[in-house]
């Protein structure tokens, strides 16, 4: 009941949140999203019931719970998605724009928590928040509410209390500062003359749903006859099998020794792409993945990621981070300028006609997700006349250089490095992924500047 209660009150935000996008000019014209606008109401409802003593059904921890499952899900539905082979007329330029973001955002990725780190370090005289703790930023602002929760809850794990509150709070305040700082960039640009590729944005896009006669696209094709099974339940049961099969591989890595085993065993959202994969694999094989359909696996992923952002912002518990409140805001808004000095640096110095597209979307992406980075680039490039939107997608693949840094801070969270070692590491990553930005040419001169 607690489950779906908290379903239920998600639901309800996300309906309040979709009426006030379409009926609020400053919303609509700021395209923030229906599910950020529920999430800030969400957390104001929790905290408020929680406080005056109303009982809704269900609490924090139990929203904290969805998004770790939802995040799981998520991973899988991504996985089972195939990539369509779509032409592309610049392949060379989407891979340097994919290389030099994705290498930007490893570089992100490794100096977020060494600021935060060093900043709770130099607190620590008027906070007793441990200076570890900012070792979560990275796994929010660069990677969103399903990261944070996942790594938060290994943290606690390792005795690390309220890690998934903390790492919670980075994310929902990350995708306010991605749109709250990103929407006046990108007018801005657009002003400035910078921004080649901006028109009229379609009505549709800024009260953020289509009327009757609009309603030109249907959603899916069946693949499973309905009367033996609904395509989307088949399509839900595949994701189910998935799951299964995610906890047992999380069995087995748990047998390797040391802090590797529990960490692993514990990322159920790795697990769950190990598992998709597989699955993906067998249906393939068997002749069967005719049955599977992109347009709906993809509507399924966009379903989760809607959920996940107003549950992590239902989990937040106001009450729970209050006496770190101070540090929280320091670290948020040092890292916020960080983040937007290095997306806005570099962005502008990887050579290309859409270097300034790429500026946005890293920005949104290393403040949010990629969808938020995409909401940015939409703005001054409605119609995706650029490539910008398949880079940020292609990037993925150059995050994996990032797999250093979280075995670093998995070792510390679990007492297998000092902090000093770790700071250490960090600060060698950060120096291989300046190198690497010169060695790829992603770090050359400005292709537009701000007149």
């Amino acid at each position: 009941m607690s489950f779906m209660l908290a379903f239920g009150w998600a639901s309800i935000m996300l309906c309040i949140g979709m009426f006030l996008r379409a009926k609020i000019p400053a919303l609509r014209n700021m395209l923030v999203p229906t599910s950020v606008i529920a999430g800030i109401l969400g957390i104001i409802f929790m905290n408020v019931t929680m406080e005056t003593g109303i009982d809704v059904g269900t609490d924090m921890e139990m929203f904290t719970s969805v998004v770790n499952h939802l995040f799981t899900v998520s991973f899988i539905s991504i996985s089972l998605t195939s990539t369509p082979k779509g032409e592309n007329s610049n392949a060379k330029n989407v891979v340097k724009g994919a290389v030099s973001m994705g290498l930007v955002w490893c570089l992100l990725y490794a100096l977020t928590p060494l600021v935060a780190t060093g900043i709770l370090y130099f607190m620590s005289g008027v906070t007793d928040m441990l200076p570890g703790y900012g070792m979560l930023i990275q796994f929010a602002f660069c990677q969103g509410p399903g990261q944070s929760a996942a790594y938060g809850a290994i943290f606690e794990q390792y005795g690390w209390s309220n890690a998934s509150m903390v790492a919670i709070t980075f994310a929902s305040v990350g995708f306010i500062v991605a749109f709250l700082i990103g929407i006046p960039a990108a007018k801005l640009g657009v002003k400035r003359g910078i921004a080649k590729n901006c028109g009229k944005i379609d009505e549709a896009i800024l009260k953020g749903y289509f009327r009757k006669e609009e309603q030109t696209e249907y959603m899916v094709k069946d693949t499973t006859c309905n009367s033996n099974i609904e395509t989307l339940a088949f399509h839900f049961a595949l994701i189910g099998v998935c799951y299964v099969l995610a906890v047992g591989i999380g069995h087995i890595l748990s047998y390797i020794p040391g802090f590797l085993g529990t960490s692993m065993s514990s990322m159920m959202f790795m697990n769950g792409m190990y598992a998709a994969y597989i699955v993906k694999w067998i249906m393939k094989k068997l002749n069967l993945d005719f049955l599977q359909e992109n347009v709906l696996q993809s509507k399924i992923t966009g379903w989760t990621a809607d959920y996940l952002v107003v549950c992590a912002f239902m989990a937040v518990s106001v009450n729970i981070i209050s006496r770190w409140l101070l540090p929280i805001i320091v670290v948020v808004i040092v890292i916020t300028a960080v983040t937007f000095g290095v997306c806005f640096y570099f962005g502008q110095r990887i050579g290309g006609s859409n270097d300034f597209e790429r500026t946005l979307g890293l920005y949104g992406t290393c403040t949010g997700t990629v969808p938020s980075g995409i909401a940015l680039v939409r703005i001054i490039d409605p119609e995706f006349k650029t490539t910008t939107s398949i880079e940020l997608g292609a990037m993925n693949l150059v995050m994996l250089a990032c797999t250093p840094i979280y075995i670093l801070i998995l070792a510390y969270a679990a007492d297998s490095l000092t902090l000093g070692v770790t700071m250490i590491g960090l600060f060698v990553c950060v120096i291989v992924y300046l190198i690497l930005l010169k060695v790829t040419k992603s770090w050359g001169r400005k292709s537009y500047h701000w007149k």
